[in-house]
C-alpha cells in the first residue's frame, strides 16, 4: 500500500493509464477483425477504406507505446498483404 502523496497519487495515475492502454488495445483488436470481416466479404472499396483507417488505428496505438512499433508494423504488412489477395482475386 501506498504511503506517501507522491506514490498514491503515481497509483492514481497508472489507474488511468492502464484503463486508457486497454482501450486503445481492444479498439484497435476490433478494428482488425471488422477489417478481416470485410477482406472476406466486403466489396474492394470497402477494404481499401477499412484498412486506411486500421492502419491509422495501429499507428496510433505503438506512438502511444500499447503495442511495439515492430508489431505495429508486421500486424500491418500481414493485413495489406490480405487486402492485395483479395484484390488479385476478385
Amino acid at each position: 500500500m501506498a504511503n506517501t502523496a507522491s506514490a498514491k497519487k503515481r497509483n492514481r495515475q497508472n489507474i488511468k493509464n492502464r484503463a486508457r492502454n486497454r482501450w486503445r488495445l481492444t479498439t484497435m483488436r476490433t478494428a482488425i477483425k471488422d477489417l478481416q470481416e470485410k477482406i472476406l466479404h466486403g466489396s474492394n472499396d470497402e477494404t481499401d477504406t477499412a484498412l486506411r483507417e486500421t492502419c491509422a488505428i495501429i499507428d496510433k496505438s505503438a506512438q502511444k507505446g500499447v503495442i511495439h512499433k515492430n508489431a505495429a508494423a508486421r500486424t500491418k504488412s500481414r493485413l495489406s498483404q490480405r487486402v492485395k489477395a483479395k484484390k488479385a482475386g476478385a
